[in-house]
């Protein structure tokens, strides 16, 4: 192995790590987070539905402006720096929502986790650095193992803390991004290479302007409709699960840490022991459509479960639809030169951020707090998972469609 390959597989281990503890800081305040919104709201269910979805398009909203600034400042400075502030920028903002003394300064607080969370789209440029043909897959596979690791003991140990005290999880959620922070600072290597660095201009971070980039990449471009349909789902069940396990099935905060942390569980097993050989057998375009069928189905279950213990049940199902997201993170690595993967990731989180937008309003604020409200025609708090395997019927279709007017031989 030569000097550059070295350097590849020692980075591996250090960015791995660094998404653990990201996710696991992002993890913690999920089960409590919408008590706390709650709580703000006097205790009524549906008007926390309201105040959660406006947060999360907030936060969104933020995502979608912020993630191609930050893939393009990647791209001309190096993904270090950029990972860097963003992880000391959170711990800072975790703080801040553990003291919100009112629904304004949680508002004003996720405002500005938006902005620090679309450093995502660097983390998967890094990724896509150092991975070469033929590690690509496990690579993105272990990217999914670190989220599903990050998603057993964020929502577990979040939702112990929370059932001790509301706030604590915030508190916990800044010590791990600061850590995480000073661990990066100290440990995590630059990946960009300074000859493959490209310059920075206004009109690479206008959002809508790196959303059009992806035209230069017909396949990818062609999958980002079916990736806003698919994110619009997944965003959406995102936002409303606490609230709607808590009113349909009176799940508290540790019950739903305990379940988070069962999609984690299974998250790590799907992604980390079965991606990379489903992908060695089926293609990355075989196993992006098996997993978009098998979330549809999974949505359309949620909708329909009555009973608590049928979600574990479908969490288990639900969780090998997991293989279509690293799947399609492969097949853009795999078609995008390395100059442009940063301002790429960009706009896909981007994408994924004005989904964001739309479905807390649509599935939380909207749909989740009419159908549990006393002017609600019938009490349908499943409607949220109704429509999002509606969403999910339509992404499949469309990568259909895409994969039979692009055949493999054509993806670049």
């Amino acid at each position: 192995m030569n000097l550059q390959g070295e350097k590849r597989q020692a980075a591996i281990p250090f960015i791995m790590i660094m998404l653990f503890i990201d996710i696991l800081s992002i993890g913690v305040i999920i089960p409590v987070l919408p008590e706390l919104v709650k709580e703000f709201a006097g205790g009524s269910t549906s008007l926390a539905g309201v105040y959660v979805g406006v947060i999360g398009a907030a936060y969104s909203l933020m995502q979608f402006l912020f993630a191609p600034i930050l893939g393009a400042l990647s791209d001309r400075y190096g993904r270090r720096p950029v990972l860097l502030i963003s992880m000391f920028g959170l711990g800072i903002d975790f703080l801040v929502l553990g003291f919100a003394p009112n629904i304004t300064w949680l508002f004003f607080g996720r405002l500005f986790a938006g902005i620090m969370g679309a450093s995502i789209s660097t983390a998967n440029a890094y990724i896509a650095d150092i991975s070469t043909a033929q590690t690509r897959a496990r690579n993105f596979g272990l990217v999914g193992v670190m989220f599903g690791l990050g998603f057993i003991f964020g929502p577990a140990l979040g939702g112990l803390l929370g059932s001790v005290h509301l706030r604590m999880p915030f508190f916990v959620a800044a010590g791990l991004a600061i850590i995480n922070g000073l661990y990066g600072y100290f440990i995590l290597p630059e990946s960009l290479p300074m000859d493959q660095r490209s310059s920075f201009t206004i009109s690479k971070a206008n959002p809508f302007r790196t959303i059009s980039r992806l035209r230069a990449y017909p396949v990818i471009a062609g999958l980002a409709i079916a990736f806003v349909f698919s994110s619009l789902a997944h965003r959406g069940l995102e936002n409303v699960w606490v609230l709607a396990t808590s009113y349909r099935y009176g799940w508290d905060e540790f019950d739903n840490g305990l379940t988070l942390g069962l999609v984690g569980v299974m998250a790590a097993v799907v992604q980390g022991l079965l991606l990379k050989p489903t992908i060695a057998a089926f293609g990355e375009r075989k196993t992006i459509r098996l997993g978009l069928l098998i979330s549809t189905i999974t949505f359309a279950a949620y909708g329909l479960a009555s009973q608590g213990w049928m979600v574990l049940c479908i969490i288990v199902f639900g969780s090998f639809g997991g293989i279509a997201g690293p799947a399609i993170q492969c097949l853009v690595a795999a078609n995008v030169d390395s100059s442009d993967q940063g301002k790429v990731q960009g706009a896909l989180t981007s994408l994924v951020s004005l989904t964001n937008i739309v479905a807390p309003l649509l599935f939380t604020a909207g749909l989740f707090s009419y159908f549990t409200s006393e002017k609600a025609v019938v009490q349908l708090p499943g409607a949220p998972f109704f429509l999002g395997a509606v969403f999910l019927a339509i992404s499949y279709i469309i990568v259909v469609k895409v994969f039979a007017r692009f055949p493999a031989k054509q993806s670049k």
